[in-house]
Formats: structure tokens, sequence, C-alpha cells
């Protein structure tokens, strides 16, 4: 089994920035899509960026803002997200493809309010 324990939430003013990381324990033989998805209060949980070893994708909402990226010696997914807006307030949980099972973390909260 693989636990998620993700860090780097909290409280940030409109324009300023955040990094979350998440790190996978456990066996782990490969990684192979890590991603960040992201659920405001009363809506669904919606995908905001992905990364394999093979490329990144991101939602339209976020382009320009936020960077994913992965340590592969580290299992380690990060997302650095820039010019925060408070359209960006959720709950941000990590996702990770391991073995062909899915692993969620345990969320993180993300406010951007002046």
């Amino acid at each position: 089994q693989v636990q998620l324990v993700e860090s780097g939430g909290g409280l940030v003013q409109p324009g300023g920035s955040l990094r979350l990381s998440c790190a996978a324990s456990g066996t782990i033989f490969n990684l192979r899509t890590l991603g960040w998805y992201r659920q405001a209060p009363g809506q669904q949980r919606e995908l905001v960026a992905t990364t394999t070893n093979g490329g990144t994708n991101y939602a339209d909402s976020v382009k320009g803002r936020f960077t994913i990226s992965r340590d592969n010696a580290k299992n380690t997914v990060y997302l650095q997200m820039n010019s925060l807006k408070p359209e960006d307030t959720a709950v941000y949980y990590c996702n990770v493809i391991h073995l062909f099972s899915s692993y969620w973390g345990q969320g993180t909260q993300v406010t951007v309010s002046s």
C-alpha cells in the first residue's frame, strides 16, 4: 500500500504564492501518474494538474500560474502556485497512480483572502 502526506497549505493574500508537497511512502516500485485536485465547499472535486514521466497538463483556470513537478528520487510531487486568486480557495488533494492503483492524500486547505 501507498500512503500520501500533503503539506504546504495555508492562508495567503491575493497575488501571493504557495507550494504544496505530497510525499508518497510505502513499498514503491513505480509512480505512473501524479496529480493535484481541489474541491471547494459544495462543489465537485476538479483536476488542477497532472504529471507523468512524459509531460504535464493543467486546468485552463490555472495555466500560466501553477506549475506541477516531481522528484522521483523522493517520490514526491509538488504544486507551485503563483498569482493566487480568491477562487483558488479549496482543499487540495494529491493523487498518485502506482501499479495501476489510485491513492489519495488527506487534503490540505488553501485559502486566498485579504
